[in-house]
């Protein structure tokens, strides 16, 4: 295909690569194809982050304070922890 490229790791990343993708059913190709659509970059979550504030205000007629989205965003931070923990 026309839209292809290569990446370069080592034989060690390659091969490990290769034993995640075989234990999900899909390819080196597929698994990074999954990693870089399914991982939201900085700019994403800002957007998303924006979308939610307005969401909000607009539900409460008011934002969070900076205090407020500290603490939801530790509190986050701490369940997806949880959550990795219990997955392994």
């Amino acid at each position: 295909m026309a839209d292809e490229t290569s990446i370069k790791v080592s034989e060690a990343t390659r091969n490990r690569l290769a034993l995640l993708a075989a234990e999900q059913g899909t390819t080196i190709r597929g698994l990074v194809e999954e990693l870089a659509e399914g991982r939201p970059t900085h700019a994403e979550y800002e957007e998303r982050a924006a979308r939610a504030r307005a969401e909000l205000a607009s539900l409460l007629g008011t934002v969070p304070s900076p205090e407020a989205e500290t603490k939801a965003r530790a509190l986050l931070e701490r369940l997806g922890a949880t959550q990795d923990s219990a997955a392994a």
